[in-house]
């Protein structure tokens, strides 16, 4: 019941992982296609960090649930899958960067396009984009190293898993070779033992035969001494 209980906690990860990824592509599509105004971009890009946030919590889910496997086999498998999840992540974020930046570039041309109207508050929106998104660059600059850092991490985990499934394997081996060696060991002392009865038997019965022919010789003897006219 604790197996099931597990694979169904997995599946369920899974499936919100999977939903978290679709809504980010979602938004970074708008942020495609956003015409501005500058508030709107910045609205975007707050729904996109909070949805890597909860996409980032659930993928470290999965990867505690992936320690938390009896068998070396399904730790792999699930490790191998956040692995995946990891590195699709990792493709989001290069994507909402080249997003903005096309974004960026847009509002640029159309804050170009007022100024040369001699509009004051065009001048002004121009700044604050600007340095709205120098800041959005920031977080997803950072956000890339988070990333990065936590495929990193991944990737010695699997590392270590494998090298604890080629330990168990060859433990595994030496034991079968030894259950080989005790077996042979114990055929050999069945045919001793074997051996060593059907000598025993050949032994009683020459004593036998040896006591036979004494008491023959004795009783021969007795008659000759006690009967001879006989």
């Amino acid at each position: 019941m604790m197996a099931a209980s597990s694979d169904v906690h997995v599946r369920i990860c899974g499936q919100e992982i999977i939903k978290y990824d679709l809504e980010i592509k979602a938004l970074i599509q708008d942020i495609r296609e956003c015409p501005g105004p500058q508030s709107e971009l910045l609205d975007l890009n707050s729904k996109v960090k909070e949805k890597f946030g909860q996409l980032r919590m659930r993928i470290e889910n999965l990867e505690q649930m992936a320690k938390e496997q009896d068998k070396e086999t399904d730790k792999l498998a699930i490790l191998s899958e956040t692995e995946s999840h990891h590195k699709q992540m990792l493709s989001n974020q290069t994507a909402w960067r080249k997003a903005n930046l096309a974004c960026t570039m847009s509002i640029d041309k159309l804050e170009k396009d007022e100024l040369l109207q001699g509009g004051d508050v065009s001048v002004r929106q121009r700044k604050t984009t600007k340095e709205s998104m120098a800041k959005t660059s920031s977080d997803i600059t950072e956000s890339l190293m988070s990333i990065s850092r936590m495929m990193s991490q991944q990737v010695q985990q699997s590392e270590e898993a494998i090298g604890t499934l080629a330990t168990s394997s060859r433990t595994v081996l030496e034991t079968n070779e030894e259950f080989k060696a005790m077996t042979g060991t114990i055929h050999l002392g069945r045919r001793l033992i074997t051996k060593y009865n059907r000598r025993e038997l050949t032994d009683k019965l020459l004593i036998f035969l040896a006591l036979a022919l004494f008491l023959s010789t004795v009783l021969y003897i007795l008659k000759k001494r006690l009967f001879p006219f006989l």
